[in-house]
C-alpha cells in the first residue's frame, strides 16, 4: 500500500481496451464476472499447474506472492487481537477476537469509534495489513499494521502508517477514503485475474478474482490452452498446434546463462541479448509506480498498453533518479547499467519464491568477480561490516511503510560530489549520518584518486531545468541526442523541454517521436502541446496509429483540441479510435476524481458543458479535497457568465483546503475580473506564498499589482521570481513590459535580451529587442 501523499491527478494520456470494467455510455457491453478457477479469459487455476510443476509449486508456497492476500483466520492473522489497544493522534483503537473472527474498534468515516470485522490479511513480512469490507463492494485498508519482525528487532507491535501525522476522518489519507481503497489501489497486484468491475451508475464495485493470491497465471497468463496441450501430451495424443506450448507468454530467457567475465575488468558481459522484454514488463506491471488504465491485461504485450508508467517526476525521484517516494523498483532499474547490459529480474531473483538466487554478495559475484570487487581495496571497509557488502553502497535502502526497507535498484556508484551540488542523498552519508557530504566526497577522492567517478550526470541537467536555470536548454538537448542515456531519463527530460523550447529542441523532440521506446514517444507528444496547431498535426498525426495504446491516446489527446482550420489531413477514424480509447480509460477510473475530471475535459472538447459540469460535481462529491475540480468548474462557470457561482464554489473549496495555492490563485483572478482588486491581491499574494516553487503564481501576482498601480511592488515581486526561476519566460515578459511602461528602457532591454537567450529563433522576441535597442 502506498504510504504517500503524492497523487496521480492527471490520467489524461492513458488508455484502455474498452469499457470493460465500469459502466460506460449506454449500450456498452459489460464483462462477465470471474467466479472461480475456470472463470473468464481462460484461467485454469493453480491446481491445474501443480501436478506437473512440482518444484516451482514448492518454491512458491509460503512466498510473498502466496501470502499476498488471505482470508482472515486464526492461521493467517499475525497481529495481537487479544484485547490489545493502540493509540495514535488521540484515537485509541482496540483489537479483539470473537470466536474465530477478528475485529478492530477504530474511527470510521464520521470520526466515531466503530467496530469493524477484519475480512482479509495483506502480506506477512515485515508487516501485515488488514482489509475491512464496506458497503457497495468497497474494501478499505486499515492504517494500523502489525510489525511482524521479531521483538528484539523492534517488531511484534502495532504501528500507524503515518506515525508523524494526524489524519482524521476529513483528511484525504483517512483509511476510509479513496486513497486507501483496495479495489483501486491494491487489488490488481495482490490477487490473480482481478477485475475491478466498478459500476459508475450505482457507485458500486463487483471486484472479482480467480485466485486470492498472486498465483501462477498472474505472471504466466491464462493457462487453459497450455493445460489442453499438456493433457494431450500426457495421453500420448497429438497436441494442438499452439505457440509456446499454449502458454500466453514466453518468460524464460535462453540467454540467461550466456554471461562471461572479462578478466581485465572483472565484470560480466552478456553474449546474447534478451529475446524480448516480456519478463521485465510482466514484473513491472506491479513492481512500478504506474496508473492502471484497463484490467484486460494481455500477457506479453507492452506494459504501456494497459498502464501508464510514472517518469522521473520530482515528487517521486531525486533529480539524479534516486528513489524519493515509493516507486516500486522498475523505474529505478530502467536507469541502471545492469538493465542496459541485459540483466533481467530473474538473473538475481528466483521468480517462484522471490528470494535471491544466491545469498548476499554471491548473487553479485556471478558477474562481478569477488577477487576484484569483494575486497577491501575496492570498498575500503572491513569484511562483513556495514559498507563492505555490494548493496550497502550500490543499492542503499530507504524505509517505506515505517518498517520496510526497499533497495534502490538504479544500482549506482556513490557520488557524494553530486550531493554537494544537488543536495541528493548518497550511500556514504546514509550510514555516516553524523558526517557531511563534503567529508564523504573527500573520502572518495582520497580512496579512488583521479580514477573516481566525476563525469557529468543527467541529474545535474534535470536539477538545473527544474530550478529554471537559463543554461539548461542546451544541456537538455545533449541528453535527448544521446541514445546511450536511458529511455526513461530521455522521456523525463522531454517533460522539461517546453519551458526551454527552441528550434533545436523542437527538432530533437521530432526525432524522439520515432524513438524505439514508447515512454519517449509518449513524452515527446506532450511537448507538442505548446507549439502551433499546424505543426502539431504534422508531427503527431502519424502516432495515432502507434502500436502502443498509451502513445495513441496521448496523440489523440493533444490533437483533439486542434481547430478544424488547422486539422486538414487528419485521419478522423484514427483520432476517433484514440479518443475512444482515452475515454475508456477514464471510465475505467471513474471511481476516482481524476477520472471524472478527465471526462469533464473530454465533454468540453465535444461542446457538452452541461455534462462536463456534472462530472466536475461528481468529482467533488467523491473527493471534496480535490483542488483541480474546483478550479476547472469555476472556469467553466466563468465561460458561462456565472461568476457568482464560481466565487461561491471557490470559497467552499478553500473552507476545505485552505492551503491550496491553485484555489487562492483562481479566486484572485475571478476577483480581478469582478474589479475587486484589493481582495484579489490578497488571494494572489497568498497563492504565491504557498507555492513559491511555481513561478506562474508570482507572475500573476506581479501583473495584478501593476494593474492596481503598484508598479514598484510589481517589479519587486517579478524580480524575486526571476531570481528563483531565471528561465521562466512569462516572468521575463512581465519584467520587459512593466519596465518599458515605467520608462526603464535599459531594464526592459536587459530582460528582453535574456528572453532572446532562451528563445534565440523567436521572431517576436527578436523584433522586441530590436525595437528597444533603437528606441
Amino acid at each position: 500500500m502506498c504510504g504517500s501523499r503524492t497523487l496521480f491527478w492527471l490520467i489524461l494520456a492513458g488508455g484502455g481496451l474498452g469499457l470493460s470494467a465500469c459502466d460506460g455510455p449506454a449500450g456498452s457491453e459489460q464483462p462477465k464476472v470471474a467466479t472461480g478457477a475456470s472463470a473468464s479469459r481462460g484461467f485454469a487455476g493453480r491446481e491445474s499447474c501443480a501436478p506437473c510443476h512440482v518444484v516451482e509449486t514448492k518454491f512458491w508456497e509460503g512466498s510473498h506472492h502466496d501470502l499476498a492476500m488471505q482470508e482472515a483466520t486464526a492461521a493467517t492473522v499475525l497481529g495481537d487481537f487479544d484485547d490489545a489497544n493502540f493509540t495514535h493522534a488521540g484515537v485509541t483503537s482496540t483489537f479483539t477476537r470473537r470466536d474465530a473472527r477478528f475485529f478492530v474498534r477504530t474511527d470510521g468515516p464520521d470520526g466515531e469509534l466503530t467496530d469493524y470485522e477484519i475480512a482479509y490479511t495483506f502480506g506477512q513480512v515485515p508487516l501485515q495489513q488488514y482489509l475491512i469490507e464496506f458497503a457497495n463492494g468497497r474494501y478499505q485498508v486499515l492504517p494500523l499494521c502489525w510489525d511482524t519482525r521479531p521483538a528484539e528487532k523492534g517488531g511484534q507491535r502495532w504501528f500507524h502508517l503515518y506515525p508523524d501525522e494526524t489524519i482524521d476522518h476529513t483528511d484525504q489519507l483517512h483509511w476510509t477514503g479513496p486513497m486507501q481503497n483496495w479495489n483501486y489501489m491494491c487489488a490488481e497486484c495482490h490477487s490473480t485475474n482481478v477485475r475491478k468491475n466498478y459500476r459508475a451508475a450505482s457507485d458500486t464495485y463487483e471486484t472479482s478474482w480467480s485466485e486470492i493470491d498472486v498465483s501462477c497465471e498472474a505472471c504466466h497468463g491464462p493457462g487453459s490452452r497450455h493445460v489442453e496441450w499438456a493433457d494431450a501430451v500426457a495421453r500420448k495424443e497429438t497436441p494442438p498446434e499452439v505457440e509456446h506450448f499454449g502458454l500466453a507468454v514466453r518468460l524464460e530467457d535462453p540467454g540467461r546463462d550466456t554471461w562471461i567475465v572479462n578478466p581485465d575488468t572483472g565484470k560480466g558481459i552478456r553474449l546474447t541479448p534478451p529475446i524480448e522484454t516480456a519478463e521485465m514488463e510482466t514484473c513491472a506491471r506491479c513492481h512500478s509506480r504506474r496508473t492502471a488504465l484497463d484490467d484486460n491485461y494481455r500477457h506479453g504485450r507492452p506494459l504501456e498498453d494497459t498502464h501508464r508508467l510514472a517518469l522521473l517526476d520530482e515528487t517521486l525521484y531525486h533529480p539524479d533518479g534516486q528513489i524519493l517516494d515509493e516507486v516500486y523498483v522498475y523505474g529505478s532499474f530502467l536507469q541502471s547499467k545492469m538493465y542496459q547490459a541485459g540483466v533481467t529480474c530473474s538473473d538475481c531473483h528466483e521468480p517462484h519464491h522471490q528470494t535471491l538466487r544466491f545469498p548476499g554478495d554471491d548473487v553479485c559475484s556471478r558477474c562481478h568477480t569477488a577477487e576484484v570487487f569483494d575486497d577491501k581495496s575496492h570498498h575500503f571497509h572491513e569484511a562483513e561490516t556495514s559498507g563492505s557488502h555490494c548493496v550497502d553502497c550500490h543499492m542503499p535502502p530507504k524505509n517505506y511503510m515505517v518498517v520496510d526497507p526497499r533497495h534502490d535498484h538504479s544500482m549506482r556508484v556513490p557520488r557524494p560530489d553530486l550531493s554537494l551540488e544537488l543536495g541528493t542523498p548518497n550511500a556514504c552519508n546514509g550510514c555516516h549520518q553524523d558526517r557531511s557530504a563534503r567529508w564523504a566526497a573527500d573520502k572518495v577522492a582520497n580512496w579512488y584518486g583521479p580514477d573516481r567517478r566525476t563525469e557529468p550526470h543527467y541529474g545535474e541537467v534535470i536539477a538545473a531545468a527544474q530550478q529554471g536555470d537559463t543554461a539548461a536548454g542546451p544541456r537538455l538537448l545533449d541528453l535527448l541526442k544521446d541514445s546511450a542515456v536511458p529511455a526513461i531519463v530521455r522521456a523525463s527530460v522531454l517533460e522539461l523541454v517546453p519551458a526551454y523550447l527552441t528550434p533545436e529542441l523542437l527538432r530533437a523532440t521530432e526525432s524522439s517521436l520515432s524513438d524505439a521506446d514508447p515512454l519517449v514517444r509518449r513524452a515527446a507528444i506532450a511537448v507538442t502541446e505548446v507549439i502551433d496547431p499546424q505543426t502539431r498535426v504534422r508531427l503527431v498525426s502519424p502516432l495515432l496509429d502507434d502500436p502502443v495504446r498509451t502513445v495513441r491516446m496521448q496523440a489523440a489527446r493533444v490533437l483533439l483540441p486542434v481547430p478544424a482550420s488547422a486539422s486538414a489531413g487528419l485521419n478522423r477514424s484514427s483520432i476517433e479510435r484514440g479518443t475512444a480509447e482515452y475515454e475508456a480509460a477514464q471510465w475505467f477510473n471513474a471511481d476516482r476524481a481524476e477520472g471524472r475530471l478527465n471526462q469533464a475535459w473530454l465533454h468540453l472538447q465535444r461542446g457538452e458543458p452541461d455534462r462536463a459540469e456534472q462530472e466536475y460535481l461528481r468529482a467533488l462529491e467523491m473527493a471534496p479535497w480535490f483542488g483541480p475540480a474546483y478550479v476547472n468548474l469555476a472556469d467553466l462557470y466563468r465561460a458561462q457568465g456565472r461568476e457568482t457561482e464560481g466565487e461561491n464554489l471557490l470559497h467552499r473549496g478553500l473552507e476545505r483546503i485552505d492551503e491550496s495555492a491553485e484555489l487562492h490563485n483562481a479566486l484572485g483572478l475571478l476577483l480581478v475580473r469582478l474589479k475587486r482588486l484589493p481582495e484579489a491581491l490578497l488571494e494572489l499574494e497568498r497563492a504565491a506564498e504557498l507555492r513559491p516553487e511555481w513561478p506562474r503564481y508570482g507572475y500573476v501576482y506581479g501583473i495584478a499589482l501593476n494593474s492596481a498601480g503598484e508598479t514598484a511592488r510589481a517589479l519587486a515581486v517579478l524580480k524575486k521570481a526571476h531570481e528563483s526561476f531565471p528561465a521562466d519566460r512569462e516572468t521575463l515578459t512581465g519584467l520587459v513590459s512593466i519596465s518599458r511602461e515605467s520608462g526603464d528602457r535599459a531594464g526592459a532591454l536587459r530582460y528582453a535580451r535574456k528572453l532572446l537567450e532562451l528563445a534565440p529563433g523567436n521572431p517576436s522576441v527578436q523584433q522586441l529587442v530590436s525595437q528597444l535597442e533603437n528606441q
